[in-house]
């Protein structure tokens, strides 16, 4: 195999598992989230504007780690720096 099928190969496989992974732990995290929220709020229903307000800043930063993780697929697909260098070789 030539290196620009290897850097082909490897940059599929990375961005599909930074997608995977980097979807999957942010939902799941957001999910934990919400449960803790609603709990809360059953426990104190006078406390419920604070921690709504609280749960939808911290379910903004998780949901920023889930943004992230699909700007680095799309810089790994389609802007990689490793393709550029090794067509500049050949």
């Amino acid at each position: 195999m030539d290196s620009i099928s290897i850097i082909a190969i490897v940059s599929i496989i990375t961005a599909g598992l930074t997608t995977s992974l980097g979807c999957m732990f942010p939902a799941l995290s957001e999910g934990k989230s919400v449960a803790a929220a609603l709990s809360a709020i059953a426990q104190q229903p006078d406390a419920a504007p604070t921690i709504t307000r609280t749960l939808f800043v911290g379910l903004a930063m998780i949901e920023s780690t889930a943004i992230y993780s699909f700007v680095v697929t799309m810089i790994i697909i389609f802007a990689n720096p490793f393709w550029t260098h090794i067509i500049a070789k050949h």
